[in-house]
């Protein structure tokens, strides 16, 4: 009875397989039929005609036929053109304890983003090999570039942050490299990602269709829940809690520009003596007007970026450790 069985089962599971197989040709043939100068994606080379084949291809073993079905649902029917790049630039300020930890960071959520770029530029005389090190091992295509604040522009001992707009020359010599590297046609979308801000993966599709310059909210940044581009009953204009006068009351993560918009555009820059809040309308102005700017995320209803910022760590068990001479090993990299 146990001999019986076992027959039966094996019977009934090579005539499923021939039947799947033949189900599997005829659709080939009938797609291959259908779409014409794509036939020979449904009928790989090597495949027989039926009047020819018989049954020999069933003979050849369960692989054979697992590697002719790979064959024709494995490739694609049509090439779909490249995605356009996105170059993401991002300053990084050395001498903060923080700054390899929130470059690990930005780099697993651009791990996910296809077609990307990273170009991050130090506030430094010279790359530093700490960067270089998370760049590489981050798994992302990148950049690394270096390009030192004037003195004239730091600010004084004591003096306030937000004396000097911190990170205008850096991203000016990002926009240099992208000048100098992209052609003038090139399509691309240039989005500027510092390395404290937290990213959905969303934002990276909503501004893949840029033709001049996106914009959407930023959350949690000038003392408001969320600041950005609004429209209401036909009505345009932007919600902000500081200096709403602004030409572009916008965040630097809440728009994106169209890489041939900028290459057109060789003068636009960002101003490092720009008045407090004004950096980003120094660099839009010369690109485009308010009433040009192109509403993403649900005509700006959503928010898929947060001005988040790590909090400074408080070492002052590090500090008196080092006073006694037990310092933590300087040799392990944080």
């Amino acid at each position: 009875m146990r001999l019986r069985l076992r027959n039966v089962f094996l019977v009934y599971f090579v005539v499923s397989l021939v039947g799947l197989f033949c189900a599997l040709r005829e659709l080939g043939e009938s797609r291959g039929a259908d779409f014409g100068g794509f036939r020979g994606v449904w009928t790989p080379p090597g495949w027989a005609e039926p009047a020819q084949r018989g049954f020999g291809g069933v003979q050849r073993g369960l692989g054979g036929i697992l590697g002719r079905i790979w064959k024709v649902w494995g490739e694609p029917a049509l090439s779909l053109p490249p995605e356009p790049e996105r170059p993401i630039l991002t300053p990084s300020f050395p001498r903060r304890p923080v700054q390899k930890a929130e470059l690990v960071r930005l780099s697993q959520t651009l791990l996910h983003v296809p077609a990307l770029h990273w170009v991050v530029v130090e506030d430094a005389a010279a790359p530093s090999a700490l960067v270089g090190g998370v760049l590489a091992a981050s798994g992302v295509s990148f950049t690394h570039l270096s390009a030192e604040t004037p003195p004239d522009l730091r600010g004084g001992p004591g003096a306030p942050s937000w004396l000097f707009p911190r990170g205008a020359e850096q991203r000016n010599r990002a926009l240099r490299w992208l000048r100098d590297t992209r052609g003038a046609h090139e399509p691309g979308v240039v989005y500027f990602a510092d390395d404290d801000n937290t990213y959905s993966l969303r934002l990276f599709e909503e501004m893949r269709s840029t033709r001049g310059v996106s914009v959407w909210p930023v959350g949690l940044v000038g003392g408001c829940a969320w600041s950005g581009r609004w429209s209401r009953g036909g009505v345009v204009g932007f919600h902000t809690g500081w200096r709403p006068e602004r030409p572009f009351p916008l965040d630097m993560a809440g728009f994106a520009v169209a890489l041939r918009l900028l290459l057109a555009h060789p003068r636009a820059r960002f101003d490092p003596r720009a008045e407090r809040g004004f950096l980003e309308s120094s660099f839009l102005g010369g690109l485009v007007t308010p009433g040009q700017l192109e509403p993403r995320a649900d005509n700006c209803t959503q928010v898929l970026v947060w001005h988040t910022r790590t909090e400074k760590p408080k070492l002052r068990q590090e500090e008196q450790l080092q006073r006694q001479g037990r310092g933590s090993d300087p040799d392990i990299e944080v």
